[in-house]
């Protein structure tokens, strides 16, 4: 009998479900779509025609029509309706084809899917969902107080990245990357990390750097900006697709107080396919009253580039990993299964949602052992970059 290798452990790695995601989408800055012209977009395993009719309103319908299957996104825009660059029928923003110039009647059933659209904080959603319900408030995403007066533009860097969403999920629990990735074993220390996912929410509250904030509950949303440490996010998944993040940092300044920077980062994906999804990566930070126009626009440009850096080392890494159904943990990891259970609740019909996928739970992950380790390979570290006259990464992300 021949020998055998030693005992290993075998990765899991069923392809992804065909199904896409129920909830809202982000398709962009709004403003995008006010352009006048007809947006072709590929979500859902299909396509999607977008545009602003006379009356200001945003329209999304099926982009294929009906009657020999032309791309609409093609034709052109007649008044408010599309016109079918093939034969000329006119297609109205309720997806109702209302006029075909050589015929004296429009087919009974000349319809396409309309699709639900939200906008908030300048961003456009659309709405999807296998069955073809229709969205509750409850599951509405949130608007951002103060957000059209107070805060910069957005920054949108989209990529199309050829991977399934759950790669981006996973990233929710998972503490050790921040410094291991992220810090690249010079910053990066969470001090505090702890989710809760409940009913439609999935939260991740985090604080890394030297110090922490004191005066408020660290596991609560919301806190006075003024009381942090070196840095807070106050991150949430709202639905499946749309994280919205909170990123407060502690900027100490060669002279006079520190700048306490408030920002957003909004990371949406959009699923092309079951195995690729295109990923908006939007920031924003709260205007300071006393700056100028151009002052503020600098002080954003600099904020933001150094957000959208750090995921795209995570892009990095979900282009080149593979996709782990059971992945092997360890105590100083974050509750994966806990929100990949949460998280299954958007593959499947609304009657088939279990409850423990919807139920409350919480978990603050222990850091105690964590933070000695990462504090004496962060010693190693940087005598490494010394003696290699090289520059910390997170350095050279704030330049």
């Amino acid at each position: 009998m021949n020998a055998k290798v030693s005992p290993y452990y075998k990765i899991d790695s069923a392809p992804p479900p065909r199904r896409m995601a129920r909830g809202w989408h982000c398709l962009g800055p709004v403003t995008n779509f006010k352009d006048g012209k007809l947006h072709k977009v590929e979500a859902f395993g299909t396509q999607i025609v977008v545009w602003q009719d006379g009356k200001g309103a945003i329209n999304a319908i099926d982009n294929y029509c009906p009657h020999m299957g032309a791309a609409l996104s093609e034709g052109r825009l007649e008044g408010d309706n599309i016109a079918c660059p093939f034969h000329d029928w006119r297609w109205n923003g309720e997806g109702k084809c209302v006029e075909i110039p050589y015929a004296r009647r429009v087919p009974p059933g000349a319809r396409v899917k309309q699709w639900p659209l939200q906008q908030r904080n300048k961003l456009l959603f659309v709405w999807h969902d296998p069955e073809d319900s229709l969205p509750g408030p409850e599951v509405d995403i949130p608007q951002i107080p103060g957000f059209d007066d107070d805060y910069t533009e957005w920054r949108d860097s989209v990529h199309r990245i050829k991977t399934n969403t759950r790669e981006l999920i996973d990233n929710l629990v998972d503490i050790a990357h921040f410094f291991y990735l992220h810090g690249d074993r010079v910053a990066g220390m969470c001090r505090f990390f702890a989710n809760r996912f409940e009913n439609h929410t999935a939260w991740q509250i985090i604080e890394i750097g030297e110090r922490t904030g004191s005066g408020y509950d660290p596991f609560q949303p919301g806190c006075d900006i003024n009381l942090i440490g070196d840095s807070r996010s106050e991150t949430c998944y709202h639905g499946p697709a749309v994280l919205v993040s909170n990123v407060m940092h502690r900027i100490p300044m060669p002279s006079g107080p520190d700048d306490l920077v408030n920002s957003y980062i909004f990371l949406c994906q959009v699923p092309v396919t079951p195995d690729e999804f295109d990923l908006h990566i939007l920031t924003t930070i709260q205007k300071r009253p006393e700056m100028t126009a151009e002052e503020n626009f600098l002080r954003a440009e600099e904020r933001c580039k150094w957000l959208t850096f750090g995921t795209l080392q995570d892009v990095h890494t979900w282009k080149t990993k593979t996709r782990i159904d059971n992945p092997i943990l360890c105590d100083g990891d974050g509750p994966f299964h806990q929100l990949r259970r949460w998280y299954s609740q958007f593959f499947v019909d609304v009657a088939d949602i279990q409850p423990e996928m919807v139920e409350r739970f919480e978990k603050i992950t222990d850091v105690s052992y964590s933070i000695p380790v990462w504090e004496k390979q962060q010693v190693e570290r940087l005598a490494e970059l010394e003696a290699a006259g090289e520059t910390p990464i997170f350095k050279f992300k704030m330049e």
